[in-house]
């Protein structure tokens, strides 16, 4: 989780320093992956809930932080793959978290990807952590349940 909150924001540092004008794409790969700063003041793909998005996605984020908390707490001993998924999804809430608290103006993204027209949204080092880390979070939590639905299964009788 610290490493996901640190490289977010050393990331983010980097990008508000060096991607000049905000909203000029710059090519890395071709126009294939291009770093662009915006800022979103929104959630994820740009949803917007009006003047109060920011206070009302901040406060989602702290819930779903303590969600999480208890997920961890629950955790068994040696279970590095939930530990990694919501060490991940955990590490990129915080890192977004910071921005909201930081500025009215929202979460530094920078990560450009697609082709000519076709872009996925522009993204940063946390919602990566959070994309992956849910899916390896849903992956594993659904390994738990079909585990625990085989071995209450009752034996056949013969």
């Amino acid at each position: 989780m610290i490493v996901v909150v640190l490289v977010d924001v050393v990331t983010k540092v980097v990008a508000v320093a060096g991607l000049r004008p905000r909203g000029f794409p710059h090519d890395v790969i071709g126009h294939a992956v291009r770093l662009t700063l915006v800022y979103n003041p929104g959630a994820a793909f740009g949803l917007f809930l009006g003047p109060l998005s920011r206070w009302i996605f901040l406060g989602l984020t702290v819930g779903v932080l303590c969600i999480l908390r208890v997920l961890y707490r629950a955790t068994p001993d040696g279970d590095l793959a939930r530990v990694l998924a919501l060490g991940l999804v955990c590490g990129g809430a915080l890192g977004n978290l910071i921005d909201r608290v930081r500025s009215p103006m929202g979460v530094v993204d920078f990560i450009d990807v697609g082709i000519r027209d076709l872009r996925w949204p522009t993204f940063n080092v946390a919602d990566m952590a959070v994309s992956v880390g849910a899916v390896l979070l849903a992956w594993v939590l659904w390994g738990e349940d079909r585990h625990r639905e085989t071995s209450a299964a009752p034996i056949p009788e013969v």
